[in-house]
């Protein structure tokens, strides 16, 4: 299987910043509800730190991206 280029650290630092971002302007025009998703967010984050997995990198390694220490060796 290849590996595509981007490491998935990289990939889930701006999905979950886009995230974050939805959110906020969900919350500013449509509900206080959004919130929900930005909980949701932090809580993948702390997951990915934690255990090293979250279910965007599952998804993201079955795409055939790599870690940042695959990607830097080549």
């Amino acid at each position: 299987m290849s590996t595509r280029t981007q490491p998935i650290e990289r990939i889930l630092f701006a999905l979950a910043g886009t995230m974050t971002l939805l959110s906020v302007i969900l919350v500013a025009t449509v509900s206080n509800w959004f919130l929900v998703l930005t909980g949701f967010v932090g809580l993948n984050q702390w997951l990915f730190v934690a255990v090293g997995n979250c279910p965007a990198s599952l998804v993201l390694r079955r795409l055939g991206f790599a870690d940042a220490a695959s990607c830097s060796r080549g």
